[in-house]
């Protein structure tokens, strides 16, 4: 993704003395909890610069599934929208991240890849362990794709009867089919971009007067 700062030209200095950066998160390392501890850094730090959106620029493979989760309920508690952009792949975690995007605001360029596939997991141990072990897969496949599902405007079962259908393999996706599967909202790469203006005001006793 591209960005753009425009300043006026009214303000004598160069753009780079200005300090302003754009509030862009980037998520292209694997889901683990030092990746989370940063995009937690990074997403309130972005949330300090008032902004009127907040995007994410993904590039993953996936990762662990509980760093996702908490991922996704900081995305939830913005209380602006958040633009989720694939410019190469969305995978795994990648991919279930991306389709939280708030609803319009969801952007893959057309050489872009979503592969969805089930939580998967692996355990040694006791019986009862993998058992339980088993258990707890079941209920995060379920509960992800049950809570994406509602989130993009589709029946809940929608992603687990369509990898069932797939015979739970994985499913790779372009744009073009994403969009279909209403996984992403515009085929290309949205430009952020940035304005510094010079505003004038006229007031009287701290109170301003309008002209």
């Amino acid at each position: 993704m591209k960005n753009f700062l425009k300043v006026d030209g009214r303000i004598r200095c160069k753009p780079s003395d200005l300090g302003v950066s754009a509030p862009v998160l980037r998520v292209n390392k694997v889901f683990n909890y030092e990746m989370v501890e940063k995009f937690s850094d990074d997403f309130n730090s972005a949330l300090e610069k008032n902004p009127k959106i907040i995007p994410i620029v993904i590039d993953s493979y996936g990762g662990e599934v509980y760093c996702l989760l908490e991922m996704i309920s900081l995305i939830k508690s913005s209380p602006v929208p958040v633009a989720t952009i694939c410019n190469g792949k969305a995978m795994s975690c990648g991919a279930l991240l991306f389709m939280f995007g708030t609803n319009g605001l969801r952007f893959m360029s057309e050489q872009a890849t979503i592969m969805l596939h089930e939580v998967s997991s692996g355990s040694y141990g006791k019986v009862e362990e993998v058992k339980a072990n088993a258990n707890e897969t079941d209920r995060l496949n379920k509960m992800l794709f049950e809570m994406v599902a509602k989130h993009i405007g589709l029946p809940e079962n929608y992603f687990l009867e369509l990898l069932h259908k797939q015979n739970h393999a994985e499913i790779f996706m372009d744009a073009k089919a994403a969009k279909k599967q209403k996984i992403c909202n515009h085929i290309g790469v949205p430009e952020l971009i940035t304005e510094v203006n010079v505003e004038y005001k006229f007031s009287l006793n701290k109170k301003e007067i309008i002209i």
